[in-house]
């Protein structure tokens, strides 16, 4: 399976949110994080991206007999990068906007069924709206959003942050 199949599956997806952000996690923390996927699914889907290099392991530990797995992201491995998104099929985009979706679908019900959801003290946001841009400013707007990301992607935990789910879509709406 190549890295485009790998990263277009909506679990696959989760898997890679969960790790983001250097974290360490094993199966069991995964299962723990992400409860509405089966077990067995999601053991199947973390040896695919292990075996695929989108996932390393960085520790084993003897837990009650078996060998536990500490996995994180490998680094750059699940960055659809813009020569793969150049090479990509109408097809595979329609792949990958739909797996985005599902997966962040599963996520938000996923947040929304833990104790405590509180989507207007955790700041939640789904907004849509139409700006009227050039190809030279849709670009721009890119790459000015990216840069903004780039400025709190060295942020880690502590002092009251929580890991937040972003994702931004954009595609002209008429020919």
């Amino acid at each position: 399976m190549d890295q485009l199949d790998l990263l277009l599956h909506p679990i696959r997806l989760r898997i890679v949110h969960a790790l983001s952000g250097d974290r360490v996690r094993t199966t069991s923390d995964l299962c723990r994080q992400l409860p509405d996927v089966p077990k067995t699914s999601l053991y199947r889907h973390v040896g695919l991206l292990a075996d695929g290099g989108i996932l390393e392991v960085v520790d084993e530990q003897r837990v009650h007999g078996a060998v536990e797995r500490h996995y994180r992201l490998r680094g750059g491995g699940a960055v659809i990068d813009r020569e793969t998104a150049e090479a990509m099929t109408l097809e595979d985009h329609r792949r990958g906007f739909t797996g985005a979706m599902a997966s962040l679908m599963a996520e938000f019900n996923a947040y929304l069924d833990r104790d405590g959801a509180n989507p207007p003290a955790d700041a939640v946001g789904y907004k849509q709206g139409v700006v009227w841009l050039d190809d030279a400013e849709a670009v721009e707007l890119a790459e000015e959003i990216v840069a903004a990301l780039r400025r709190r992607a060295a942020n880690g935990p502590g002092g009251g942050r929580r890991p937040r789910l972003l994702s931004l879509i954009a595609f002209p709406t008429e020919s």
